[in-house]
């Protein structure tokens, strides 16, 4: 038996399987219904493993391999059963009721930002809420404080760099708080090292800066020894180089920056790559989705059971969505567990996509949906 001969009886076998899925697929519905009239919920995690144990005990040596193809199958049936029912119904409502035509606007609010005046946070601030006052807050931390105390309507945060990956204590703050992100904004960010008019640059041995411009520029600072210095953010490091006594110290940070603390610019664009870019988030307590919103972001956990992230994820490949970021970060109970932070593509105004999210709300232990926004980029 030839090749083409053993493709033809696989063709035959699918043929044959696609009837019977659709007939399950038919009962599922019919199941659905039964639950919706005596209010019994779609997930039965017991009944599945019952039924996915069975599956590998049956087909020995493919049990596992076997036991995917049904939990996949289960998966499909569930998400049928979800969108008949219409769950999540609180969510569903939240975010109806958050959807808007208007454009993300302070309205002459004051914006948080973490550093000082020259910071990369405060420029996107300014693009963004161009009629509002930026205040800026020592830590990530003041910027969510701020939001939650009504001090500020919105907050700017950085959350991923294209060259030095994410900012981990963001997503951690994310975590956290559970603001909703009505925003994004990709900002092309050009480094400069700069220092006082009194320092020369060969007695330079020391680069203040944010940990992410010290990563993102950390070629040209191996290249001449330097010895990099992390502080708290790039215009404040300005700062502190500007007012120190220091002739041997330099700093790492926007042209705008060298401008505000009377710096001198004595290299253009040290980091290491020229299309760097740093992605900025909008943080608000208030759930806002603009009519052309592009991405939307999820806060989940799974069940400690084999494969149930690979089902997760396969449910956003079901309903036709591209998965962009998914970051992991430890939940603080001392047991080794996580939670799931993901940014997919799509607009909850898809039926399709609400279903899902709606869905995985009352499937998933934890589940928080954090907002569906635009992302701008210069």
């Amino acid at each position: 038996m030839d090749l083409l001969d053993l493709r033809k009886e696989i063709d035959n076998i699918d043929e044959q399987i696609i009837p019977l899925l659709l007939k399950r697929m038919d009962i599922s519905q019919k199941v659905a219904e039964y639950k919706v009239a005596r209010g019994i919920p779609v997930l039965n995690a017991e009944r599945e493993q019952q039924i996915l144990d069975n599956v590998a005990d049956k087909c020995g040596e493919r049990g596992e391999t076997i036991k995917t193809v049904f939990s996949a199958t289960m998966d499909a049936s569930r998400a049928l059963q979800h969108k008949i029912i219409g769950g999540g119904k609180e969510l569903r409502d939240t975010v109806t009721k958050a959807i808007t035509d208007s454009a993300l606007s302070a309205n002459g609010s004051p914006v948080a930002c973490q550093g000082v005046d020259g910071a990369y946070s405060g420029v996107t601030a300014n693009i963004l809420f161009k009629d509002s006052p930026v205040k800026f807050y020592k830590q990530f931390e003041d910027v969510f404080e701020a939001v939650n105390r009504g001090e500020a309507k919105f907050g700017v945060i950085p959350v991923e760099n294209s060259t030095a990956g994410s900012v981990h204590e963001s997503y951690d703050l994310i975590m956290k708080y559970r603001f909703y992100v009505v925003g994004a904004y990709d900002l092309k960010i050009e480094h400069c090292l700069c220092a006082k008019e009194s320092t020369k640059y060969e007695d330079i041995t020391d680069i203040y800066s944010h940990p992410q411009a010290l990563s993102q520029c950390d070629n040209f600072i191996k290249n001449f020894d330097f010895t990099g210095i992390n502080y708290s953010n790039t215009a404040a490091a300005a700062k502190f180089v500007a007012e120190s006594k220091k002739n041997d110290i330099a700093v790492i940070c926007s042209q705008l920056a060298a401008k505000k603390y009377g710096l001198k610019i004595l290299k253009r664009n040290v980091q290491n790559n020229n299309n760097n870019r740093t992605r900025f988030i909008v943080i608000s307590k208030e759930l806002v989705i603009g009519k052309d919103a592009n991405k939307i972001s999820l806060i989940f956990s799974t069940p400690h059971t084999t494969g149930s992230l690979y089902r997760v994820l396969g449910r956003f490949s079901m309903a036709g969505l591209n998965l962009t970021k998914l970051e992991s970060r430890p939940i603080e109970n001392g047991d080794f567990s996580y939670h799931f932070y993901a940014d997919i593509l799509g607009n909850v105004k898809d039926e399709g996509t609400l279903d899902l999210i709606c869905a995985l709300s009352d499937e998933l232990p934890e589940f928080e949906f954090l907002g569906n926004f635009f992302e701008y980029s210069d």
